[in-house]
């Protein structure tokens, strides 16, 4: 069972995981950065905890580690209790959810192996908004996508905005960053016979309800919000799709248009 123990002091060694969360959770690649995944609030801390992800400990008011409770009972991990004003000196900000647990990344799963029996994939390029990273992911978990592939330029999705604005369901969604020149690369989607569909709001694009996907196992190709695809990644799909909307509007938010596709192709494939 969890080991509970009073944390009083700002400068408290065990709580340095936590510190200055504006700056710590960076990528390991940037300057300061550490590496750790960090879960905010009590929904998910508890996806943390129940995640691959090797949990280190936690840091909360008693209130909300007595709400964790049950899925502390049977963890041998060191939960930290403080008081609100500690704990904002300690993370640098007030946290209204007042919980947090840190976790060590877990090794990322090979690629291949990823999409050998799935369905429905993401894959997504430069991708770099972590807060349209998040709500992807909780869309992709919500809807039922197997994995999510990330190509050139995207955001890490175990940023601490992308873990909180996806309401940890990024820790339960596997994901890859595929290997190799892109967009090559999506040959590894072909070997595991996904048909490789790119999302474009260009007017000669197949419409999504009648582009022949119903059925298919399928990779659905999203790019970044504003530019979208590049000429070279539109080119390297089997088919292009679009979502068709009212007069006067060009796009949506790529979140959203996810959600709109990853619904489409799941009702497609039953």
């Amino acid at each position: 069972m969890a080991t509970i123990t009073p944390i009083t002091e700002p400068a408290d060694p065990r709580a340095d995981d936590y510190r200055d969360l504006t700056t710590a959770d960076r990528r390991p690649d940037r300057p300061g950065g550490r590496g750790l995944v960090i879960a905010e609030g009590v929904v998910v801390v508890r996806r943390l905890l129940d995640s691959p992800y090797p949990v280190r400990s936690l840091l909360g008011v008693p209130r909300r580690l007595d709400e964790l409770a049950p899925d502390l009972a049977g963890l041998d991990v060191p939960a930290y209790a403080t008081d609100a004003a500690t704990m904002a000196e300690v993370v640098g900000f007030h946290l209204n959810r007042g919980v947090l647990a840190v976790a060590d990344r877990a090794a990322p799963p090979d690629p291949a192996e990823l999409v050998r029996d799935a369905r429905v994939v993401a894959v997504l390029e430069g991708v770099n908004d972590h807060e349209n990273l998040g709500a992807l992911f909780r869309n992709a978990a919500a809807l039922g996508v197997d994995a999510v592939l990330l190509g050139p330029r995207c955001s890490d999705p175990l940023y601490r905005r992308s873990v909180r604005v996806s309401m940890g369901h990024v820790l339960r969604v596997p994901f890859a960053e595929l290997p190799g020149p892109w967009p090559a690369s999506l040959d590894v989607l072909r070997a595991a016979g996904l048909r490789v569909a790119a999302l474009t709001p260009a007017a000669d694009a197949a419409p999504l309800a009648s582009s022949g996907l119903a059925g298919e196992r399928v990779a659905l190709l999203l790019g970044a919000e504003g530019p979208g695809l590049t000429d070279a990644a539109l080119a390297a799909a089997d088919v292009r799709v679009r979502i068709p909307m009212a007069s006067g509007v060009d796009s949506l938010n790529v979140a959203t248009a996810a959600a709109v596709a990853f619904h489409a192709v799941g009702v497609a494939l039953g």
